[in-house]
């Protein structure tokens, strides 16, 4: 009787020792082997001992392999999950130009032309005379048509007054083309008012944003030009995106550099191979 106790006891340890637990196969291949759905009610854990429960982990990290014979992490992704119905950001240009704008100074009057509408083509004069910003062209391709667009555009605007002491303004316009036709453009006008302490020099940030939706699918190209449109006085010196002249202690090229970002902002779909 107690041969037989002893034998059961060994038998038991034995077990507890070297047995693997198979569900939904007849041999499994490790301690736990599974083959099939598996539901999890509560958290996983990972790490633990035999004196501490192991690691749940924080809200939204994923599990990441370590290799064989090494325990999985949790670890905190730098690139957010995105779900099918949102948006997505799919690219993002970012350009400058510091030679600016200079053939629109004095001796050149304003085209009077005060209104546009979205879809006028650039090279239509009887729309402007627009003149471009050489170095913001931009080439990029779109995959889907659900999508948006966004343009930030910033320049600087320098004027000088034909006399120091006397009120004068520049008024302009600066607007984005997409294909050689106009999407988004704001008029703004830039004064000097009795500026003696800087020799009638006068500076302005100019600002237009905007974000188009649903453009279509395929190769594009943007483009920023801007125009004159009056101003005060001919002998009034008046150019964009950089400075009237590099003699001048009150600003230069890179102050007042033109700067355009434009991100490119899909819908979000999956497919089933």
């Amino acid at each position: 009787m107690k041969k037989i106790m002893c034998f059961c006891v060994v038998g038991l340890c034995c077990m507890q020792s070297y047995a693997q637990v198979g569900i939904g196969l007849g041999v499994p291949n490790s301690i736990l082997d599974v083959n099939g759905k598996t539901t999890l009610r509560k958290e996983l854990r990972v790490g633990g001992t035999s004196s501490e429960v192991g690691n749940a982990g924080l809200n939204g990290q994923v599990l990441v392999s370590q290799g064989e014979g090494l325990p999985p992490v949790w670890k905190s992704l730098n690139v957010s999950f995105v779900e099918e119905g949102q948006y997505k950001l799919i690219n993002s240009y970012l350009s400058s130009d510091q030679s600016g704008i200079t053939n629109l100074s004095n001796g050149i009057s304003g085209d009077k032309v005060y209104k546009n509408n979205v879809g006028d083509d650039i090279s239509d004069t009887s729309k402007g005379k627009w003149v471009k910003i050489g170095g913001l062209n931009n080439n990029f391709t779109i995959k889907n048509g659900r999508n948006r667009l966004s343009y930030q555009f910033q320049t600087g605007i320098e004027m000088k007054a034909s006399t120091s002491t006397a009120s004068q303004n520049v008024s302009f316009t600066c607007g984005i083309f997409r294909n050689g036709k106009l999407v988004a453009l704001r008029p703004d006008n830039i004064s000097s008012t009795n500026n003696s302490d800087r020799a009638g020099i006068q500076d302005y940030i100019f600002t237009l944003n905007y974000t188009e939706q649903d453009v279509p699918a395929g190769a594009h190209n943007v483009e920023v030009a801007c125009r004159k449109i009056d101003t005060s006085n001919l002998n009034n010196q008046f150019v964009i995106g950089r400075n009237i002249s590099d003699a001048n202690t009150v600003s230069n090229s890179f102050t007042l550099e033109s700067i355009l970002k434009l991100d490119v902002i899909e819908y979000v779909t999956y497919t089933t191979n």
